[in-house]
């Protein structure tokens, strides 16, 4: 299924005003709808045959992404990116369906590569047991269904790997993160950027990590960690297209 047609089927899944703002959000992240241009509530209630009320809200919620702005004479103008709240989780899952989704995940990396081996150094400190048991758990769940790393089934126990790592960390400034990673996951899997069967390195690891923070290694959770990252952006990237940018 191509990227379109995938946007459209989860669009018509969600709630109308959900549906909408994710079809109009994804039309503004990929460029199909440029900077500057204007529009208005009645084209949006007629292009998605909805009332005026959900148009509205529409553009409030996309107005708040910092992806347009509200002019009393001016209307409705979409914003260059530079205005746009780049790590809010519906616009990175936009931009990831869109022709730039190779430069947004080596974007995410780097963030990644900054924020995650520190969560991991500070959940070796302050690492719950309930919380070492469901890292060790994450692990042994990506590992059952390591022959199929390409399906929800996986993406749920990566997804509770990382989300348990950053709330373990001690830091609530390094949690509000956890939504972010797992738009990277959840994009990986959704746009076919994942092996059918999970890197053995990096289920290792992944155990590493989980072992380390156990220990209370915060110098092996960290590297670990580290190690996490490099390899998803490298794997990423021997897929990316010799002509994407």
């Amino acid at each position: 299924m191509c990227d379109t047609e995938a946007m459209v089927d989860r669009a018509e899944s969600l709630p109308l005003h959900e549906s909408v703002l994710d079809r109009l959000g994804a039309d503004i992240a990929s460029g199909g709808i440029a900077p500057g241009t204007r529009i208005s509530s009645d084209e949006i209630a007629t292009r998605f045959d909805v009332s005026r009320t959900v148009a509205r809200e529409v553009v409030r919620v996309l107005e708040s992404l910092g992806m347009v702005s509200i002019r009393r004479r001016a209307g409705i103008t979409v914003l260059d990116p530079a205005h746009w709240h780049a790590l809010d989780p519906k616009l990175i899952r936009w931009q990831l369906a869109g022709p730039h989704r190779f430069a947004q995940l080596a974007g995410l990396a780097e963030l990644r590569s900054g924020i995650e081996p520190l969560a991991a150094r500070g959940a070796a400190a302050h690492a719950t047991p309930e919380q070492c048991a469901a890292l060790t758990a994450a692990v042994m769940g990506m590992s059952a269904t390591a022959r199929a790393a390409n399906t929800a089934a996986y993406l749920d126990h990566d997804i509770a790997f990382h989300a348990t790592l950053l709330a373990a960390s001690g830091n609530p400034l390094l949690q509000v993160f956890a939504p972010i990673i797992r738009e990277v996951l959840t994009g990986r899997t959704e746009h076919e950027l994942m092996p059918a069967q999970a890197n053995p390195q990096a289920l290792q690891l992944h155990a590493a990590v989980a072992a380390a923070i156990q220990s209370g290694d915060g110098p092996g959770a960290e590297s670990a960690m580290r190690e996490i990252v490099s390899e998803s952006a490298t794997a990423i990237a021997c897929l990316r297209p010799a002509t994407s940018e």
